[in-house]
């Protein structure tokens, strides 16, 4: 059941460096219904220089302190394999995207995808933003750790390079991230800051924010993935296991068919039991011919298929046009 809101399942490095199970990756967000599975792309020198340290998150959900270079060493996938993964991704039918993190990569994946998923760490790097802007394709930008200027600054760059398709998408930089920080209202801020969509990129575990987001109108749901949240590496513990991806994408299909449309009028549904649920102008008891009908004699029940108890003030005083008993419409 495919929608209007855009579902993309965060593979990101949950593979270890295994094409093998960056393929299982890919298989189980086609199975649960996702519309895109996404990776991220690098070439580690650079990305990260030799001084750089992990993250406490990286700290905590390893279990090992090192390096971010000697970490990410094991995580990344070879140019080859994403060759490999965006034909497997297009011969079992699902979009293929990864997120590049250098200008290296960018013109790598450049052919291989139609949108861009900025990450919320390079929303201040200039250089790979203009280069980003300049293949004019749809770019769905993350937030994480941005104030509102920086925001802006970004949108700028993109759109003066020749983006203005953008996806804005709440963020918070935390893996797991704690639901106090998740600050769903801020999606509303920014789409009339910005004026673009918006959307929100989760890393807090279970699926219930992800189902609030789209209930406050996010376009684009991106959520990290795993086969085995047991499994070594920075982004597991943040990660849904298949079967709850697959309650997460249903979920968001129902609300999103839930949500409807900003009219309010009866559904087809509601039609059939308007007249039951409704209720009419009735004779409270025996009522004779030319009798003046007043509230001692008439009342509203069920059903509501006679005088709609609106009119009221307009049947109160008149004069019955014939005997009714107890529970008859009253007609005029």
């Amino acid at each position: 059941m495919a929608g209007n809101i855009l579902i993309i399942a965060e593979a990101g490095v949950n593979h270890n460096g295994s094409l093998d199970r960056a393929k299982k990756l890919v298989d189980a967000a086609k199975t649960c219904g996702a519309d895109i599975v996404k990776f991220q792309t690098a070439k580690l020198d650079s990305l990260v220089s030799k001084s750089a340290h992990m993250a406490d998150y990286q700290k905590k959900n390893t279990g090992v302190e090192e390096s971010q270079k000697d970490m990410l060493s094991k995580l990344l996938l070879s140019f080859d394999d994403f060759v490999e993964l965006a034909k497997y991704c297009k011969e079992i039918g699902i979009q293929f995207l990864s997120t590049p993190f250098d200008i290296e990569s960018i013109r790598f994946l450049n052919d291989m995808q139609d949108i861009w998923k900025v990450p919320s760490g390079e929303i201040t790097n200039y250089p790979y933003l203009v280069e980003i802007g300049k293949t004019k394709k749809k770019v769905i930008l993350s937030t994480g750790m941005a104030e509102m200027e920086e925001i802006q600054a970004a949108i700028d760059v993109l759109k003066e390079n020749g983006t203005e398709d953008i996806t804005i998408l709440q963020c918070t930089t935390e893996y797991p991230a704690p639901i106090k920080d998740v600050n769903l209202n801020v999606m509303q801020t920014m789409r009339e800051t910005f004026g673009h969509p918006v959307g929100y990129s989760d890393h807090t575990q279970g699926i219930e924010v992800d189902l609030a987001a789209v209930a406050l109108g996010a376009a684009v749901i991106e959520k990290h993935f795993t086969l085995d949240r047991n499994l070594p590496g920075p982004d597991h513990k943040a990660s849904l296991e298949p079967d709850e991806l697959r309650a997460m994408v249903d979920g968001i299909r129902k609300i999103e068919l839930a949500l409807g449309s900003k009219e309010k009028k009866p559904s087809e549904v509601e039609l059939k039991n308007r007249l039951v649920a409704r209720k009419s102008i009735v004779a409270k008891a025996f009522i004779k011919v030319g009798e003046r009908l007043t509230e001692d004699n008439i009342t509203t029940k069920r059903p509501g298929s006679g005088i709609n108890p609106m009119r009221w003030n307009e049947v109160i005083g008149t004069k019955a046009i014939r005997n009714y008993e107890e529970d008859e419409l009253i007609e005029l």
